[in-house]
């Protein structure tokens, strides 16, 4: 422990004052008891965090080692103590700046011999936690396909971040603890719990804990020794928390415990901008802080430094629509600024182009491609994107995730059409060999490579000698065998197609399905498995897309013409790029111009977020977007897109409704003389498209067909609502919002003769005909 005399000359205090505005130097001289600064984006959090932390320790409310201020990430860490140092010296070293894992970690190593562990215990990753799991799965003689071993991780690392142990888990835990039982577990809850406790039982033998330990044996230990817990809360006089909003009940548990009794706790953070739910993150713990310490004072950051007004006031106008919130209003004094565009697009094609040309034009007027961003909701969407920069020769990055056709499932993918078109393709083939897994391993390759050179053949060739592979175990032997007979079948359909009678996109699909690539990824259950399913099924709609520009092509020719755009070798190590992220991974950043792509229902928002809790969490993501953007927001909208290898027609996101008339200016692609999709909600009316109508057009009428009783689009054009659809049966109307009780969520589009309504739902992402009399459904 340092003494009195470690502590630093104070800064100066009027020197820290003058580079704050109002509302930062309230947050930043607070005293005395539990503070709550609610930062807007871009208001400059970081600056008041680092500012206090200095005026603790320069006024000589706290020593150095008495502060503890926690962050999210190393780096954030790390840069917040470089940022400290500069205010307050070398002594800066001394203080307690991290991550909740490195402080926790930290704590553990001194008390590990409480809970029964060595100092020195092991920690293990992720990789190593999967392999423990399925090591359990084993023991306890369950399927490791049926429970994927990273599924049943992910339901134990969720449950420790609730401080939920293997007891309160599993049911009929006592039935399931431990090998040897007399009924085996069915359910993935039930597997979940009895593999957790065993789990436990082989950490704590290998003296090891895993990431999420870290924190929940800490509040173990809290808990268990409160004389250590008095202890800790001395030594931090002061806890200060950034990122407050993301989280998660076991570190909101530390924080409370810690800091509880002196009240002395700073938590920074934006409830506008909680995204991470699907991790963990509770909002309610930033809502509910005044819940949890009464004499909290509240300090409101509006001020933002990064965007211009028009923004703001859009960005504040879709947020106020959330009710789960703390009323906040963002406000800037860098001028209005442009309107921000709305652009509806026929097709993600259409869509493409046009960003990839405005963002050519921009570099071309000298704008750096570093100050322009294109972000979307789900990873798949990047695909046409990349394929029109390569086109343009735009260069880009894909930031927080890897391009499309980098990406580890699309690679195995296309590891397989390459082997099957190609059988001396080794590289391709030794990829999928065990992909996905089917033992055979690291052995069994190096042995049938052995045996492809004495056979002087390729590999993939050696599967069709009558010999079999020496050295193999049966279920290797099996497993092969296996695989040969799969590849027979693939080559004769691609030697069908073409001219033949079997499409390229029915050859991936088949190859998909076969391999055991989607029934893996779908066994999983996991967000991560999810977004793989999605890229997967995003690379049969190119195939799809393929066969309808290429009747004669074949899976050879498809492969050649994918291979442009798996090519990167064209971009230098550097040089200038045009970013390309999702919106979660946009979070933090700033660009003077983003591009905010797929503006429709069901992708943003996401189907999967049509419960009022997950909406608000979507349209806080939308939030977020909107306030990365320092001075020209683009949005833009498809009628009509093919996503994930299925096409749907498209409505505008209701988020598009929420912004104000006055700071958007919309425009349309649509042929002249042909009207646009309408939106109406109970908020009013809008049209995004600023093109003259030509009268009602309603089912029958210009880009309709009649079949049977029905009036469905013609092929290749998207349907149209109109003023004509506007009276219908059962007292619906064109733009109502309704729920059915099996379809969910939707918009009635339009009416058909005989009392037919058609309503495009969400959830199902595709458009239905009902009768509306009879049809079990309501407005909204």
């Amino acid at each position: 422990m340092s003494d009195q005399s470690a502590i630093p000359a104070a800064p100066d205090i009027e020197g820290l004052r003058a580079g704050l505005n109002p509302s930062q130097q309230e947050a930043v001289f607070h005293e005395d008891g539990p503070l709550l600064v609610l930062a807007g984006a871009g208001s400059g959090k970081t600056r008041v965090l680092t500012f206090r932390i200095a005026f603790l320790v320069g006024a000589e409310l706290a020593r150095p080692h008495e502060v503890l201020a926690i962050t999210f990430t190393n780096k954030a860490a790390g840069e917040m103590k470089e940022r400290v140092a500069a205010l307050v010296g070398p002594i800066a070293r001394t203080m307690w700046v991290s991550t909740f894992h490195s402080a926790c970690a930290r704590i553990l190593r001194r008390e590990a011999e409480l809970l029964g562990y060595r100092s020195s215990f092991s920690i293990y990753d992720q990789q190593d936690q999967v392999r423990l799991v399925k090591h359990c799965l084993e023991e306890l003689n369950l399927d490791c396909k049926r429970f994927p071993p990273q599924a049943i991780h992910g339901r134990i690392s969720d449950a420790k971040n609730r401080l939920v142990g293997p007891s309160s888990l599993g049911q009929d835990d006592e039935a399931l603890a431990v090998p040897g039982l007399t009924r085996r577990p069915s359910s993935n809850l039930e597997v979940a719990g009895s593999v957790y406790d065993l789990y436990q039982r082989h950490l704590f033998a290998a003296n090891a804990m895993d990431f999420d330990d870290l924190i929940m044996r800490t509040v173990d230990l809290f808990t268990r020794f409160p004389h250590r817990l008095d202890q800790y809360r001395q030594a931090f006089r002061y806890v200060l928390v950034d990122e407050y909003q993301d989280t998660n009940h076991a570190q909101y548990m530390l924080v409370k415990l810690l800091a509880e009794h002196h009240g002395q706790v700073t938590v920074v953070g934006d409830d506008d901008q909680s995204v991470y739910s699907w991790r963990g993150a509770d909002i309610r713990n930033i809502l509910e802080f005044e819940k949890d310490f009464p004499a909290a004072k509240v300090v409101k950051l509006e001020q933002n430094y990064r965007s211009t007004t028009t923004i703001l006031e859009a960005a504040n106008a879709v947020v106020a629509h959330n009710r789960g919130r703390k009323p906040k209003h963002l406000w800037s004094d860098l001028g209005e600024g442009e309107v921000i565009s709305v652009l509806e697009c026929r097709d993600e094609h259409e869509e493409a182009r046009l960003v990839a040309g405005e963002i050519e034009r921009l570099i071309k007027s000298g704008r750096d491609p570093r100050e322009i961003a294109v972000f979307y909701r789900v990873n798949a969407q990047s695909r046409v994107l990349e394929d029109i920069l390569v086109r343009y020769g735009i260069p880009y990055q894909v930031v927080g995730g890897t391009r499309f056709y980098e990406r580890a499932e699309i690679k195995d993918a296309l590891a397989y059409l390459r082997s099957v078109v190609n059988p001396s393709d080794d590289i391709s083939f030794t990829r999928i060999l065990n992909s996905p897994k089917r033992g055979l391993g690291t052995v069994a390759k190096e042995r049938l490579r052995v045996f492809a050179e004495m056979e002087r053949s390729s590999i993939r060739a050696a599967l069709r000698s009558e010999e079999q592979v020496p050295g193999l175990t049966p279920a290797a032997a099996k497993a092969l065998e296996e695989l040969a007979g799969k590849y027979a079948i693939w080559e004769e359909r691609a030697e069908r197609s073409g001219s033949s009678t079997v499409p390229v996109a029915e050859q991936v699909k088949s190859i998909l399905e076969e391999s055991g690539l989607l029934e893996t990824l779908r066994g999983e259950r996991t967000l991560e498995a999810e977004g793989r399913l999605e890229n997967l099924h995003e690379l049969l709609g190119v195939a799809t897309e393929f066969d309808r520009n290429n009747p004669e092509g074949t899976l050879a020719d498809f492969l050649q013409e994918i291979s442009l755009y798996a090519d990167i070798d064209a971009y230098r190590e550097g040089e200038a790029q045009v970013t390309l992220m999702t919106l979660h991974n946009a979070k933090g950043l700033e660009f003077p111009v983003v591009f905010i792509v797929g503006m429709e229902e069901g992708i943003f928002p996401h189907s999967r977020s049509l419960d009022d809790q997950s909406l608000e969490e979507e349209r806080r993501l939308f939030y977020v977007g909107v306030t990365r953007t320092m001075q020209k927001l683009h949005l833009s909208y498809a009628r009509s897109r093919s996503l994930y290898g299925v096409g749907a027609y498209c409505l505008a996101s209701r988020f598009l409704d929420e912004l104000p008339r006055a700071l958007i200016n919309r425009r349309s692609t649509a042929s002249a003389g042909r009207p646009t999709l309408d939106r109406r909600s109970g908020m009013g009316s809008s049209r995004w498209s600023t093109g003259e109508r030509d009268g009602a057009e309603g089912p029958g009428g210009q880009g309709y067909e009649r079949k049977g009783r029905k009036f469905e689009p013609q092929a290749g054009r998207p349907p149209t609502v109109t003023d004509a659809d506007a009276i219908e049966p059962g007292g619906f109307r064109t733009g109502d919002r309704v729920t059915h009780t099996k379809f969910g969520e939707g918009m009635v589009l339009g009416v058909e003769p005989g009392g037919v309504i058609r309503v495009f739902f969400t959830d199902l992402g595709e458009q239905k005909s009902l009768l509306a009399e009879y049809a079990p459904m309501k407005r909204v």
